[in-house]
């Protein structure tokens, strides 16, 4: 399957530093490559910020950005996630202009079939939240396309393993980096 080019998600660990991020995404642009998608969060260790980078690439080049990352000594693990075995989420948010109370309860049948959320009510337009995949926010985009979007901001795909396995079982070896650091 190696050549193929398809969307590939990277999870990655790395200290919460000042510069942690930039030196990452920077490692994707010297070596020709753009990111389609980057989120970033502290985790439950205050100390570690998780990374999901989503980019078009195939498996051959996945695995060396993967191994090229793995390089940066505030990295801690890095997993390439499959298809089949990544659980991926992005939170949309759609502000859509409404005329009058019809339309307004058009929108808002359509996010109830999609199991989004109404946050913000004004008089000439509602906020809509929508967690979920790609088909589904597809699918709420279209339908939503029939009213004026006025504004439609996205976080970026968040993506975890399904299963037992975490991140934490493809860390770096325990001290090989450890520059006084608790490393995981």
């Amino acid at each position: 399957m190696d050549g193929i080019r398809r969307r590939q998600t990277i999870a990655i660990l790395v200290d919460n530093e000042a510069g942690v991020l930039s030196q990452v995404s920077r490692m994707f642009s010297r070596k020709g490559y753009n990111i389609e998608s980057i989120a970033s969060g502290v985790t439950s260790d205050p100390n570690i910020t998780r990374i999901t980078i989503e980019l078009t690439a195939d498996d051959g080049q996945a695995e060396f950005l993967c191994n090229q990352l793995r390089k940066i000594i505030q990295v801690h693990s890095v997993k390439l996630l499959t298809d089949s075995q990544a659980l991926r989420r992005e939170l949309v948010l759609f502000k859509v202009a409404t005329k009058d109370s019809a339309e307004r309860n058009e929108i808002i049948q359509v996010a109830n079939i999609f199991r989004a959320s109404v946050i913000d009510v004004a008089v000439e337009s509602l906020t809509i939240a929508v967690i979920g995949d790609e088909e589904k926010v597809g699918g709420i985009q279209s339908l939503l396309g029939n009213h004026e979007i006025k504004e439609l901001v996205r976080t970026g795909i968040v993506a975890m393993e399904r299963g037992g396995d975490t991140i934490y079982d493809n860390t770096k070896v325990k001290g090989e980096f450890d520059y006084g650091k608790n490393v995981l």
